[in-house]
C-alpha cells in the first residue's frame, strides 16, 4: 500500500468564498452572495473528511471576523484545526469573490498579506506528525516566505517521520514574484514528494513549456515518486507509477462551474489508495469526485460523502 491510513495533515490555504447568488448570476449584477469555507488546502481537507478521514489543517488565519468564520467553518466540516494559529491584525484571511457559471466564469482573489502566508518553520516544529499518514502540500504555500521555508521544512520533518509527501502543484502565477522562481522552488517540492498531482499547464510550469510536462511526470517518477497524475482536463488523466503508465478519462455531468475539480480530485484520490486500491481505480474515484463537485454550488460544500460517491459510480460507467 502506497498510504498505510487514511489520516492527514494538509498545510496551506483557508479562506472565504463569496458566491453570487442565485447561481448564474455574474458578479456586477449580483446583490447578494452566500459564504463557504474557501481555499485549496482547506478544500482538500473537507473532501478528505467527507469520506471519513481524520483531516487536520496547518495554517494561519487572520486574528478578526474572516479568520473566525474560517474557524467555526472547519469545525462545521469536522477538520482538526489543533494547527492553525491566528497571525497578527496586519494580515488578512484570503477572500474570493466567486460565480457559479460554466462558461465565462470570474472569480476575483484577495491576498493582500495574506495571513497563511505568515505560517513559520517554527509552527511546522511545534506540530506534531506522528498521528499522520501523509502530508499534503499545495504549491500556493510556497509562493512566499515565511510560508515557503515552513513548507519546506515541513516536508523534511514529515519524510523523517514516515509520511507520504503529496503535493498538489496547484500553480497560482499572481502568488509569485517571478515565473522562473516559481518553477525552481516547485519542482525542488516536487522532488521531495511520493505523489504528485496536477494538469497539464502546472507540469508544463515545471518542465518550462507545457510540451514537455509529461515528460517532467516521467522524470519525477524514475527519480523516485510513486505515483504522478497528469491531469488533462476533458481528456481525462495520464497517471505514472514506476511500472505503469495509463489513461483514463472524466465522468460526464451537467457542470455548473469549473472551480473545485482538483481539491475534490485530490480527495477522491487519496481515500482510495488509503484503501489499497489501484491507482487506477484511486484516479477514477478522484475523477468521479471531481465531476460531482462542478455539478454543485460551493467547492467545500459540494464535496460528496462516500454514500453520495458510491452511488455515483453505481449509476455511471467507466469513463
Amino acid at each position: 500500500m502506497i498510504l498505510k491510513g487514511n489520516r492527514h495533515l494538509v498545510l496551506g490555504r483557508a479562506g472565504m468564498d463569496l458566491y453570487a447568488d442565485p447561481p448564474g448570476t455574474q458578479i456586477p449584477d449580483a446583490t447578494r452572495f452566500v459564504a463557504h469555507l474557501g481555499g485549496s488546502a482547506a478544500n482538500i481537507a473537507v473532501a478528505l473528511a467527507r469520506h471519513e478521514a481524520k483531516a487536520a489543517l496547518l495554517t494561519r488565519l487572520s486574528d478578526d471576523a474572516v479568520g473566525r468564520f474560517c474557524l467555526a467553518q472547519l469545525d462545521h466540516y469536522g477538520i482538526d484545526r489543533t494547527h492553525v494559529r491566528m497571525t497578527a491584525a496586519d494580515t488578512r484571511t484570503s477572500l474570493a469573490v466567486v460565480e457559479t457559471r460554466l462558461e465565462n466564469c470570474q472569480s476575483v482573489i484577495y491576498r493582500n498579506n495574506a495571513a497563511d502566508f505568515a505560517l513559520t518553520p517554527e509552527d511546522v516544529a511545534q506540530a506534531d506528525f506522528t498521528g499522520y499518514d501523509s502530508l499534503i502540500i499545495t504549491g500556493t504555500a510556497l509562493a512566499q516566505d515565511p510560508s515557503r521555508s515552513a513548507t519546506m521544512a515541513a516536508l523534511t520533518k514529515a519524510k523523517a517521520a514516515g509520511l507520504v509527501n503529496i503535493m498538489d502543484i496547484d500553480f497560482r502565477p499572481y502568488s509569485w514574484a517571478s515565473t522562473a522562481e516559481a518553477r525552481d522552488i516547485n519542482l525542488t517540492a516536487a522532488r521531495l514528494c511520493d505523489i504528485v498531482v496536477g494538469n497539464d499547464v502546472e507540469f508544463g510550469h515545471l518542465a518550462g513549456t507545457e510540451a514537455e510536462g509529461l515528460s517532467t511526470a516521467r522524470q519525477l517518477v524514475a527519480e523516485g515518486a510513486k505515483i504522478a497524475v497528469y491531469k488533462r482536463g476533458e481528456l481525462g488523466a495520464v497517471t505514472l507509477t514506476p511500472t505503469k503508465e495509463f489513461t483514463t478519462g472524466i465522468y460526464r455531468t451537467n457542470a455548473l462551474k469549473p472551480t473545485g475539480a482538483g481539491d475534490a480530485f485530490m480527495g477522491g484520490f487519496l481515500t482510495a489508495l488509503a484503501q489499497g486500491r489501484s491507482p487506477r481505480e484511486a484516479t477514477l474515484n478522484g475523477a468521479a469526485n471531481a465531476a460531482m463537485v462542478v455539478a454543485r454550488v460551493g467547492c467545500a460544500p459540494a464535496m460528496p460523502t462516500t454514500e453520495d460517491l458510491d452511488h455515483f459510480l453505481a449509476t455511471h460507467p467507466d469513463p
